[in-house]
């Protein structure tokens, strides 16, 4: 069975790709288990002093298995949030590149967010469609997303469901540069091999006085998103035409 998660740590920096390309590294619930393990054991690790996170060609990642959200509903979703991998990248004290090499849509674009900045192919396109699919957000999206593209780009993104490409994502703010697709995983290890060689505790330091002004003046938000996303249960019905309508629509985009 071929590994849902590839991780590669050399002279500190742990690269970690999402290994579903079939699926477009969707969310099973393997992989999503796998990721949270992998992340907090890196974490827990003072001799990895960055993470580089990216997918396997062709896709980033498309976020949540719809197949599998149509088929086990609840279930599902509640494996997915028992991994916390969502909200988990942005939770890490390690500094993380996000190395985007294909689509990132919805739970997958909240994936990217939680990174601390982006570095992206010129094949890399980004969506949410949360609100297509008909599950509201609970990784951080309604928080993460404004404060890097403005309140007026997220909330046209969410609403729209529309897909940014590279470019777009430049001129925005979402991504801090485009490179060629097979430049992509170099230019990301190289610009990771600059953050290792800076002392490992003051990375960290730095990193977490970013998050503590952060989570002082988003934290309310962050937690109003989770417990509306938690109790929100989704038209099950409603689901399964959203389901064919939204993998219709990606097919066309990823």
């Amino acid at each position: 069975m071929t590994e849902t998660l590839l991780v590669d740590v050399r002279d500190g920096v742990a690269l970690v790709t999402l290994n579903r390309p079939q699926a477009r590294n969707a969310l099973s619930p393997d992989l999503a288990h796998g990721l949270s393990s992998a992340l907090r054991r890196l974490d827990a690790d003072n001799a990895v002093r960055v993470i580089v996170l990216t997918g396997a060609d062709p896709a980033f990642c498309a976020g949540l298995d719809l197949k599998s959200l149509a088929a086990d509903g609840p279930a599902y979703l509640e494996a997915i949030r028992e991994s916390n991998c969502i909200r988990l990248v942005g939770e890490l004290a390690t500094p993380v590149i996000g190395a985007v090499n294909g689509a990132a849509f919805t739970g997958g674009f909240e994936i990217a967010l939680g990174c601390d900045f982006l570095i992206a192919s010129d094949r890399a396109n980004f969506a949410d469609t949360h609100a297509r699919v008909g599950v509201l957000p609970g990784g951080g999206m309604t928080v993460r997303l404004p404060d890097r593209v403005g309140p007026g780009w997220a909330r046209r993104m969410s609403f729209t469901g529309d897909v940014v490409d590279a470019d777009l994502a430049l001129r925005i703010g979402l991504v801090t540069e485009v490179v060629a697709h097979d430049d992509l995983v170099g230019r990301a290890l190289e610009v990771a091999r600059r953050i290792a060689d800076t002392d490992g505790q003051m990375l960290r330091s730095v990193k977490q006085i970013y998050d503590a002004g952060w989570d002082a003046t988003t934290g309310p938000a962050l937690a109003v998103e989770g417990e509306m996303a938690t109790a929100t249960t989704p038209d099950w019905d409603a689901l399964e035409s959203n389901r064919r309508n939204v993998m219709a629509s990606n097919r066309a985009q990823l």
